[in-house]
């Protein structure tokens, strides 16, 4: 994700999956402990009806959406851990480990 968006600047943008289909309207991001940079967005559905997180890498901002390159059932079947509050290292990892990435990374 280009490092030079300030986070909240993201609230409120439309987010879309890779084939283009409307995911829902960032509702939260969060931000990495260690580096203070924006690490996950929190994507409020109308489709499902509730907040799915979303990584911001190797997600981009295009124009004025979030572009996220995952399937929507992927995204849809990410973990439920509400929202407004502390993402715990442990379902950070369940986050990285439901979408593929490099935890190193």
């Amino acid at each position: 994700m280009q490092t030079d968006i300030d986070p909240r600047t993201l609230i409120g943008r439309k987010a879309f999956d890779r084939e283009g289909s409307k995911i829902g309207t960032v509702d939260e991001v969060y931000l990495d402990d260690a580096t203070g940079e924006p690490e996950w967005a929190a994507v409020r559905t109308g489709l499902f009806s509730r907040d799915v997180f979303v990584p911001l890498e190797p997600s981009e901002v295009v124009g004025d959406t979030l572009r996220v390159p995952y399937d929507r059932t992927l995204i849809k079947d990410a973990p439920d851990f509400g929202v407004g509050r502390h993402l715990s290292p442990e379902q950070e990892l369940q986050l990285y480990h439901h979408y593929g990435l490099d935890v190193t990374g």
